[in-house]
């Protein structure tokens, strides 16, 4: 028997070279998740919509639009789990993963100003957005730079508290406190510290960001420089001094 001399593969190698193959990959579960969640905002902002139709008891739409958000918002670290447990880290998840973040919180804040506007007020959004645009922007840059900023612990207490800061926001509407028993949750103290504290702290983050993108910047420069440096000839002539002439005659 004469063999041609070509690897064979097997039907699942083959299929995974193939359209099909490609598209089981980027249809995986982690991606699957954060899909899902971009698709969710169109339907948290009609929660924070006077078209949202209301039940019989009082604070039914802040308490149905919270736990959504919070539901969404943790899925997050779920397909991050997920796609480091399976191995499907991809280069579509990474780069949907933090556009869903980024969309899921602006999207719930620019909601906010209008259902909420005596605790969210449009410069606290225009400042918290703005960073995001900050942010994405450096991250853009130092890709082609050949480098990456990681995400800093400023940045991820960040993400927290915009969480709880959004849920806060939301239930403010319904209940400015809530009370069980002996046991009180000032609901509008922790929505009004929670906003200005979230503005605080993404001036911080995004101050944060840019020292470490400009530390890097200026490394890489300095390298890139001193190769340069290296790889110019010359055209002039090397002067020989008097002396060694003197000794050569």
């Amino acid at each position: 028997m004469v063999h041609n001399g070509s690897r064979r593969h097997s039907p699942g190698e083959a299929g995974s070279r193939g359209p099909s193959g490609r598209w089981a990959t980027f249809v995986n579960l982690p991606n699957s998740i954060t899909l899902s969640r971009i698709f969710c905002i169109p339907v948290l902002i009609w929660m924070l919509s006077p078209h949202f139709p209301h039940g019989g008891f009082h604070g039914e739409q802040e308490l149905v639009a919270s736990v959504f958000f919070v539901l969404v918002s943790i899925s997050d670290g779920i397909d991050g789990y997920l796609a480091r447990a399976r191995g499907q880290i991809t280069t579509m998840g990474m780069l949907l993963d933090p556009i869903a973040d980024k969309l899921l919180i602006t999207s719930a804040l620019v909601a906010l100003v209008e259902f909420n506007p005596q605790v969210v007020k449009p410069w606290i959004v225009v400042v918290v957005v703005g960073r995001e645009f900050l942010v994405s922007g450096l991250r853009s840059i130092a890709s082609t730079e050949g480098f990456t900023i990681e995400a800093s612990d400023v940045g991820k207490l960040k993400t927290v508290i915009q969480i709880v800061t959004v849920v806060a926001a939301t239930l403010d509407r319904g209940w400015a406190v809530w009370h069980w028993g002996w046991f009180i949750v000032p609901v509008h103290l922790f929505a009004v510290v929670g906003v200005y504290y979230m503005a605080g702290i993404s001036i911080l983050s995004g101050a944060d960001y840019f020292v470490a993108f400009w530390r890097k910047i200026e490394r890489a420069t300095a390298t890139r420089r001193r190769t340069d440096n290296d790889l110019v000839l010359s055209r002039r002539k090397k002067t020989v001094p008097a002396a060694h002439n003197a000794t050569q005659l």
